[in-house]
């Protein structure tokens, strides 16, 4: 089933968000209504907070970028980086910090660079609730970064300087009040 994401404005991204328990009811079929969501909306990556649960838990599906000639030294981990990610931690950001231009399905029509560390080391539990901890690098890093963010309360805008944050406010302002045109099912703040 296809969920309305949240759009900025919307209280749940904010918070910051509680674990879960193995017998979290219904989490098999959240995590594939996720999936579903996110893949309608050609997104990448999919937190809890996006659809309206304040619960530690995103996932990420890296495979679109595969075919993308940007990522060609790493399309063949791409093709396979699909996961989801409960409770996680990161434990560790190192690396030289790096620029990107990032988006959100919650802030659509707003792409701005933000800078983040270019590896983490991060413990989570999959949608087994078998425990990992891993290292990842590249975009794999940044995307979970971004996700992981969401869980944690905090807008990938939240990482903008001064200037950029006045100058993307007014468009801010208008999709949390629903006037911005998209291609997937939204929610808008009241």
């Amino acid at each position: 089933m296809i969920l309305p994401i949240r759009a900025f404005g919307d209280a749940v991204l904010r918070k910051n968000c509680h674990e879960i328990d193995k017998d979290y009811s219904g989490l098999k079929e959240l995590i594939s209504n996720m999936f579903e969501t996110m893949e309608s909306a050609n997104g990448i990556g999919l937190a809890a907070p996006q659809i309206g649960l304040d619960i530690r838990l995103f996932i990420v599906d890296l495979s679109p970028l595969a075919e993308d000639e940007d990522y060609e030294e790493i399309a063949d981990e791409l093709k396979t980086f699909r996961k989801v990610l409960i409770n996680a931690k990161i434990l560790e950001e190192s690396g030289e910090e790096w620029k990107f231009n990032e988006g959100c399905l919650s802030i659509p029509d707003v792409r701005e660079d933000v800078k983040r560390k270019e590896t983490i080391l991060i413990e989570y539990y999959d949608e087994n609730f078998v425990k990992h901890t891993d290292t990842f690098s590249d975009m794999r890093a940044r995307v979970i970064q971004h996700e992981y963010d969401h869980i944690e309360g905090i807008l990938f805008t939240d990482h903008l300087s001064s200037l950029k944050k006045k100058l993307v406010k007014g468009k801010l302002t208008k999709i949390s009040q629903g006037d911005v045109a998209v291609n997937y099912k939204m929610r808008f703040p009241k």
